[in-house]
C-alpha cells in the first residue's frame, strides 16, 4: 500500500478543512481521531433522552467564507439559521437591553434606555464594520516571521498597512488604541448603561482567563469585528446542532479523497533525524507519513506526542510557558417547556429568546466573577451566554420541550479546594441558581441536567486544561505571536511536523482559518 503524504491528528473543524484542502491538492491524506464521532468541540449529542444540542461550541465564528463556498455547504444539506436576535440581557428588576441583526432596531429599542446609547449605537457598529472590513484579511494570512521577514511577508504586511492605512485618522487612531485597551474602557468610551457595556464587555473575555478590567481585551472584539463584521458575537446557529456542520466537512474531505478513522488516538509522533516520518496509536499500530499535520493544542502536539529531547530546550522552555489556563464549563439542560423571563411577555419571548442570553448585568458582576478563579474558586454567581437552540429547531427536543445550553464562566481547571468530580453537581446547582435570578420558574422544568466541567473539557474532548481557545488570546499570543515568535507559520522546529488548531492564528471560534491555512503552508512546501 502507498504510504500516506499527511497524516491529520484529530477531526474537529479545522482537521477536517485541513483534509479536504490537501486531499483536493491530491495529496493522500488520513485523518485519525481518538473518538468514535468525529467534530472535535463541533458536535451534537443526546444529553437526555429526546433532547440534543451542539455540545460545545453553538455557533459557527461565522466561517470564512471561501470555506463556505469551496465545501458547497448548501449543497450538503447545511442550514444555517440565524435569528433577529443576536443578544439579549435581561435584569433582575425586569428590564433588559436586546442587540438585534438590525441596528437601526436596536438603537430605536434603545432609547427606552438611554437616548445617549441610542444615538452612538449606530456609529458604534459602523466603526467596527470598517477597522473589520480593514482587519478581515488578516485572518487567512500567514503570519510572518518577525525576526526574519521575507519579501513576500513584508509585502503582504504593506497590504495589510494600506488597508488600515484607508480607515482614515480616526478609525486608525481608535484601531490603536483599542487593541492593548482593557474592554471595559473601551464599553465605557462608547455607552453609558452598565447593561449594555457588559454585553460589549463580555466578547472581549469569552474563554479568556481574564476579566472586563483585563488589558487586552479589546482585541477579541477587534478579532469578532474582523470575521464578522460585528462586534457582537452571531448567534447563528446550524440545524441539526454543530454536528450537521462537521459531518459535512467530513463529506466533502472524503469526496475530495481523504480517509477518516475514529477510534484511533495517537499516542506519539515518530521522529527520525529531526524529521517526523509518522504516529503510533494506542494499540502500537504504526502509521508512516510524510508530514504529520496536529489540530491538537500546541502543548499535547510539542510537549505530550513527542520526545522531550527533539526540541531545542529554550523552544521547550517557551512551549511550556504559553498560557491555557480553561475558565469554561458547559451546563446543558432538558427543559419541559420554555422558561419564563422577569419582565419578558410571552408574545416577544420566542423572539427575545431566540438569539443568546447574557446574563452578566455591569462591568463589576462580570470582574468579579473573574475575581473567583483568579483564586482558584468558581464563581459564586458566574457570566453566563445561554442559547435555547431548540426555538429555532425544533428537531432537538420532544414536541412542546426545550434544551438550554449554558456556556458558565468563570470555572477554573485548577481549583484550590477540591477536584472537578467531587464538585460537578456543585457547578450545575451554582449556574441553576444563578439562572433562577432571571427566570424563577427554571428550576420546575428541568427533567435531565449534563455538568460538563473543564477536566471534561480536556480529557473527553483534548482541550489541554480545559481551554476552548487551545490557549489564551491575548496580544502577546495573536497572529505572529501564536503560538510563539518565530513559529506561528503552522510548522514546527521538527520538519514535517505542522499545527493547525486554534492554538494558530487565528485562534479559537468556529471559522476554519487554522485549518484553511495551515493546509495552504503544507501544500507550498510539498510543491518545493
Amino acid at each position: 500500500m502507498k504510504p500516506y503524504d499527511i497524516i491529520i491528528i484529530g477531526a474537529g473543524h479545522n482537521g477536517l478543512v485541513a483534509a479536504y484542502y490537501l486531499a483536493r491538492a491530491g495529496l493522500k491524506t488520513l485523518v485519525l481521531e481518538r473518538r468514535e464521532i468525529i467534530g472535535g468541540g463541533s458536535i451534537t449529542e443526546e444529553f437526555q433522552p429526546g433532547f440534543r444540542c451542539s455540545t460545545l461550541a453553538g455557533s459557527p465564528g461565522p466561517l470564512l467564507p471561501q470555506i463556505i463556498k469551496d465545501f458547497q455547504l448548501e449543497r450538503r444539506g447545511v442550514e444555517f439559521i440565524t435569528p433577529t436576535v443576536r443578544a439579549w440581557a435581561p435584569n433582575t428588576n425586569g428590564n433588559s437591553i436586546c442587540i438585534y441583526e438590525d441596528a437601526k432596531r436596536t438603537a430605536d429599542e434603545l432609547t427606552m434606555t438611554s437616548r445617549a446609547d441610542a444615538g452612538r449605537y449606530p456609529e458604534f457598529i459602523s466603526t467596527f464594520a470598517r477597522i473589520g472590513g480593514a482587519l478581515a484579511p488578516m485572518l487567512t494570512m500567514t503570519p510572518p516571521d518577525i525576526e526574519d521577514l521575507s519579501a513576500g511577508e513584508m509585502w503582504q504586511l504593506g497590504k495589510l498597512g494600506w488597508a488600515i492605512r484607508g480607515l482614515g485618522k480616526k478609525d486608525e487612531y481608535r484601531l490603536l488604541r483599542y487593541g492593548p485597551m482593557a474592554v471595559a474602557d473601551l464599553a465605557a468610551e462608547w455607552f453609558e448603561t452598565e447593561g449594555l457595556r457588559a454585553l460589549v464587555a463580555a466578547r472581549g473575555m469569552s474563554g479568556a482567563f481574564a476579566g472586563p478590567w483585563s488589558a487586552g481585551t479589546s482585541a477579541a472584539v477587534l478579532l469578532q469585528a474582523g470575521n464578522g463584521g460585528n462586534p457582537f458575537a452571531p448567534a447563528t446557529m446550524v440545524k441539526g446542532g454543530m454536528g450537521a456542520l462537521t459531518n459535512a466537512l467530513a463529506q466533502a474531505a472524503t469526496e475530495a479523497g481523504a480517509e477518516i478513522r475514529t477510534g484511533a488516538e495517537v499516542v506519539q509522533i515518530q521522529i527520525k533525524g529531526g524529521k517526523a516520518v509518522g504516529v503510533v496509536l494506542r494499540g502500537e499500530e504504526e502509521i508512516p507519513a510524510w508530514a504529520t499535520v496536529s489540530g491538537h493544542d500546541p502543548g499535547i502536539t510539542l510537549l505530550e506526542l513527542i520526545d522531550p529531547g527533539e526540541l531545542e530546550p529554550s523552544y521547550r522552555n517557551h512551549m511550556q510557558s504559553y498560557r491555557a489556563h480553561g475558565t469554561v464549563a458547559k451546563v446543558q439542560l432538558a427543559l419541559s417547556a420554555l422558561p419564563e423571563f422577569t419582565g419578558l411577555t410571552e408574545s416577544r419571548a420566542q423572539e427575545k429568546l431566540s438569539g443568546r442570553i447574557h446574563i452578566g448585568p455591569e462591568i463589576d458582576y462580570l470582574e468579579r466573577a473573574f475575581d473567583a478563579a483568579k483564586y482558584g474558586g468558581i464563581s459564586p454567581q458566574p457570566y453566563l451566554d445561554i442559547r435555547i437552540p431548540s426555538l429555532s429547531d425544533p428537531t432537538l427536543a420532544p414536541n412542546g420541550a426545550h434544551v438550554m445550553s449554558i456556556h458558565a464562566q468563570f470555572a477554573p481547571y485548577h481549583l484550590k479546594d477540591g477536584d472537578w468530580n467531587a464538585r460537578r453537581e456543585e457547578l450545575g446547582d451554582i449556574v441553576v441558581n444563578t439562572l433562577s435570578d432571571y427566570a424563577p420558574n427554571i428550576r420546575s422544568l428541568i427533567v435531565g441536567r449534563q455538568v460538563i466541567t473543564p477536566v471534561d473539557l480536556e480529557q473527553t474532548y483534548g482541550l489541554r486544561n480545559g481551554h476552548i481557545h487551545h490557549g489564551e488570546q491575548s496580544l502577546d499570543q495573536f497572529f505572529a505571536f501564536r503560538p510563539l515568535i518565530g513559529w506561528a507559520q503552522y510548522r514546527t522546529p521538527i520538519k514535517g511536523l505542522y499545527l493547525c488548531s486554534a492554538g494558530t492564528h487565528p485562534g479559537g471560534g468556529i471559522t476554519g482559518g487554522p485549518g484553511a491555512n495551515a493546509a495552504r503552508e503544507v501544500i507550498k512546501t510539498f510543491k518545493k
